[in-house]
């Protein structure tokens, strides 16, 4: 057995590649992207560390252009889900028992292959099926997801390296243990990046995972399970299902092991879930433990005194960055009237010229939006 005080590499923001004409990895993600586009990928299930097919499936089309078929994805029955959770709970000893720096290796590792192998990929399939420019994809599925695992392997051993002070008398410690039974990841369309940090956040710590994406970033979601598989996750601690998200999260919330939700998504639906999870409460074998982040969109409040340069760029981008389809989009604006003046026209004039069309051609500042009920 192998001891020592382990520091892990200190964390640091992944830096944002410009994507530039005549870039290398401009030229590495059209190659990735044209690759993507015209072929067809299958996606199934992932449980226990195998590929698992249903009967039923769907195809996956991107949003500007609902002619093109990329792939199509496995839809799960009961006994799958099933399958998941049991899957879930016979890994949970074995990972749980692993050792927290042997545990993030795996997370690390995840991140350096995001960095490097993985980036153009997981940039393509972002920009394909979630109709993201490629600066947006950069920005979420790469840096923001190298981001979240590196810097979440800090934040690990922040946790468990915060203990209560002792005297001479006694030598007070707290244990950090990981929740009993196992825990239900569901995730958004809107960023790749919280859709791979959702479930691996909470496995770094020991959980083991049931983890549903959203229908309409299930391609990109195959990449992050192949960097998780290329890591060394082990079989059954992260298990991915896809389909009918009721008939899921039924399975998942009326089982007596479930305990806790990490979700992001409407707040409509979380409510749902809390009051399932409540009406639950005398069937499960733990108090179930709940995360959530809901929808809300952001506002501009500006000053007499504000730059009018930055303000004109903040209320265009901040409105209009990857369509508005972001928790943070701008959706109200208050300004003084005379601030309203000075950039009436240069506001006007800046969003008749934004260019909106197919992710491929990479002048353009918008795309589509994600479903028709969008």
């Amino acid at each position: 057995m192998s001891t020592g005080f382990f520091k892990v590499p200190k964390a640091k923001n992944e830096i944002v590649k410009s994507y530039k004409p005549g870039s290398p990895e401009r030229k590495e993600v059209t190659e990735a992207y044209n690759k993507m586009i015209n072929n067809f990928t299958e996606i199934p299930m992932f449980i226990n560390g195998n590929d698992v097919k249903s009967g039923k499936k769907n195809s996956i089309s991107p949003p500007h252009d609902h002619q093109k078929v990329v792939g199509e994805y496995y839809i799960a029955e009961p006994n799958h889900i099933d399958e998941a959770i049991q899957t879930a709970l016979n890994a949970k000893n074995k990972w749980e028992n692993m050792s927290w720096e042997n545990r993030s290796a795996i997370f690390l590792k995840a991140a350096e292959l995001i960095a490097g192998p993985y980036r153009s990929k997981i940039n393509a399939a972002t920009m394909i099926a979630q109709s993201k420019t490629v600066h947006q994809a950069e920005i979420d599925s790469a840096c923001e997801l190298i981001d979240f695992l590196r810097f979440n392997v800090e934040y690990v051993t922040q946790i468990y390296s915060n203990q209560p002070a002792s005297d001479n008398d006694a030598w007070n410690r707290v244990e950090y243990r990981p929740l009993e039974g196992f825990v239900y990841a569901v995730t958004p369309f809107n960023f790749t990046a919280i859709a791979g940090n959702l479930p691996t956040c909470m496995a770094m710590l020991g959980n083991v995972v049931l983890w549903k994406p959203s229908s309409t970033q299930i391609y990109s979601a195959k990449v992050i399970i192949d960097v998780l598989k290329e890591a060394g996750i082990p079989d059954g601690v992260i298990n991915v299902v896809y389909g009918n998200a009721s008939l899921i999260t039924e399975k998942v919330l009326s089982h007596k092991e479930f305990s806790g939700l990490h979700f992001t998504g409407s707040t409509s639906v979380f409510n749902s879930f809390w009051k399932t999870i409540g009406d639950n409460i005398a069937n499960y074998n733990t108090y179930p433990k709940i995360v959530g982040e809901t929808g809300g969109k952001d506002f501009i409040l500006a000053h007499d005194s504000s730059n009018r340069k930055g303000l004109l760029t903040s209320m265009i981008r901040g409105a209009f960055e990857y369509q508005g389809q972001k928790c943070s989009a701008a959706s109200r604006c208050y300004l003084p009237e005379n601030v309203w003046n000075d950039i009436k026209d240069n506001y006007i004039n800046d969003v008749s010229t934004i260019k909106v069309g197919d992710v491929n051609d990479f002048s353009n500042f918008m795309n589509a939006v994600i479903d028709e009920y969008s």
